[in-house]
């Protein structure tokens, strides 16, 4: 096929050579996994000020069942996390600490789902973009080697071939990095409210025993 000076993304994958198959699925792994991340973490987002509001509410009123009910009408691992304190609230707040710490491993394996595949593609996408410049070099000098005059047309697809694919490799890698580490960021987010809300949860328990006991 004959090149031109302005080429579309078809002609550029071509030109890319086997390389950009493998590129090109990392690519589609890789967004689809960012998206519904993205939409995991959305949907797991809450107010948790006024859900810690309306539960010292009801634990402040010895309404434990409705503070339960609170916590299963609420998503979002923040609300699971209480609802598992609240389950052991009959056993002490030893057993409540025991199951919030439980309840958070489970509510951050799935906040962590995914983020190791981002992570993959982030890293293997350039590699597979060097080693389809690898390959183009190679091609290149092959037919070097194979002409009796060296001209620029004769290596001129393959220097194209290892430009492109490490032009795609790095296209490839930097936007999902970059979705990775918002994600890991947003899950630093998500710890940090589990913690307090543990927290929260626990204080309150705890002045509940204490006025009972008076």
């Amino acid at each position: 096929r004959q090149q031109s000076a302005s080429m579309d993304l078809k002609d550029l994958f071509i030109a890319g050579g086997i390389f950009m198959w493998p590129l090109l699925l990392s690519l589609i792994v890789g967004v689809a996994v960012a998206i519904e991340r993205f939409i995991t973490y959305g949907r797991a987002q809450q107010n948790v000020p006024k859900l810690l509001e309306q539960l010292g509410g009801y634990i402040r009123k010895g309404d434990l069942k409705g503070a339960e009910n609170l916590c299963d009408r609420t998503s979002g691992p923040v609300a699971a996390v209480l609802r598992a304190g609240l389950l052991r609230r009959d056993k002490g707040l030893e057993d409540v600490e025991k199951a919030i710490e439980s309840a958070g491993s489970i509510e951050m394996a799935y906040l962590e789902k995914g983020l190791v595949v981002l992570a993959s593609v982030s890293s293997i996408a350039p590699m597979l973009g060097f080693l389809g410049t690898v390959s183009g070099m190679i091609r290149a000098f092959g037919e070097i080697a194979a002409a009796k005059n060296v001209e620029a047309s004769l290596v001129a697809g393959g220097i194209q071939e290892a430009l492109i694919t490490t032009a795609a490799g790095l296209i490839i890698a930097i936007p999902i990095q970059m979705a990775n580490n918002y994600f890991i960021a947003r899950i630093g987010r998500f710890i940090t409210d589990m913690e307090e809300a543990s927290i929260f949860l626990v204080d309150q328990l705890a002045d509940m025993e204490h006025l009972k006991q008076l």
